[in-house]
């Protein structure tokens, strides 16, 4: 075991990577250490590990394609070489059929039947001033990870099999419903404090909203970006997550899907809201029902900087009919 290890960070923030690999390699337990990450991880990981390790290894200048494995083989010596593997997969071109039905349901959040609520902040009215750098032309669809909790009080930061029939229906689920240009989530790097949950639970790797709208970003053929920039968990995550989305001009004339922690939808809201606000006052958001993963919360900036925020949209997916066994193809 590796303390600390929690899998790759896509910015390899502070060479958090070149430790984890450094660490598996001084302990030096025989064995296959298997990572997967987009191209720009990988490469960056197989170059600086191989500058660090001094193994003089000849590695790919480019990506090859999604069919090649590079894998470093360590001699008890220490000595290292690289065979490259093409595994010659032909994938269909179109998304595959689930081997059953998911249920639908309709209006929002059928698990908990929440309140529909639509909160405005217009420059001029009620106090409301547009802030200063705020996107403009955004539209945001804000989804809950898939399915997470079987009983009270378990986690391991994944999704359960009801929560993999969820992820995998969503392309199907939402078609007509939006049309995001680009999809976002949290880096599955990013550490799942146990104790949240039950205390004296490990830490560990919080992959279910990566994994919970991977499948619609395949489906789309749509960009996927993961945030490594800032800990989700960090106690100004609000702020920093409002920070991210809506005051970068690069997500500006754009539309989103965003798959997050629900409980942290609220108070980034509400942090957002507050810029509208600054000498207080105005609407916040309220909090996202624990057992409802079907809402779609809707934020809007108009051309002007103006903000709305909903919760109009569903998935229209039926929690409760969902199989308590995974998908088999």
């Amino acid at each position: 075991p590796s303390p600390g290890c929690q899998g790759l960070d896509f910015n390899d923030t502070a060479g958090s990577n070149e430790t984890l690999v450094t660490a598996i390699v001084k302990t030096n337990v025989p064995g296959f250490y298997v990572f997967s990450a987009p191209w720009e991880t990988i490469s960056a990981l197989m170059a600086n590990s191989n500058r660090q390790q001094g193994y003089n290894l000849t590695l790919p200048t480019s990506f090859m394609g999604p069919n090649y494995v590079y894998a470093i083989s360590i001699t008890p010596s220490g000595s290292a070489g690289l065979v490259t593997y093409n595994s010659n997969l032909h994938p269909p071109s179109t998304y595959p059929v689930l081997p059953s039905p998911v249920a639908g349901a309709s209006g929002p959040g059928p698990d908990t039947t929440p309140a529909l609520f639509s909160i405005a902040a217009t420059g001029g009215i009620n106090g409301a001033k547009i802030p200063e750098g705020i996107n403009t032309n955004q539209t945001v669809y804000m989804i809950r990870h898939a399915e997470a909790h079987p009983w009270g009080g378990w986690d391991d930061g994944n999704f359960v099999a009801a929560g993999q029939w969820r992820a995998l229906a969503l392309p199907n689920a939402l078609r007509g419903k939006i049309s995001p240009t680009l999809v976002y989530s949290i880096d599955p790097a990013q550490v799942y404090p146990g104790a949240y949950i039950t205390a004296g639970n490990a830490n560990f790797s919080y992959v279910r909203p990566s994994l919970t709208v991977w499948p619609y970003a395949i489906a789309n053929n749509l960009p996927y970006y993961l945030v490594s920039e800032f800990e989700i968990f960090a106690q100004d995550s609000p702020q920093l997550t409002s920070e991210f989305f809506f005051f970068n001009p690069k997500f500006s004339n754009q539309t989103m899907l965003l798959s997050w922690e629900h409980n942290h939808f609220p108070p980034t809201i509400n942090a957002l809201l507050a810029s509208y606000f600054p000498q207080g006052g105005g609407s916040t958001a309220p909090a996202w029902p624990t057992s409802d993963y079907d809402t779609i919360w809707t934020v809007t900036l108009d051309a002007k900087g103006n903000l709305t925020v909903n919760n109009a949209l569903c998935e229209g997916i039926d929690s409760a009919k969902l199989p308590e066994a995974a998908p088999r193809f």
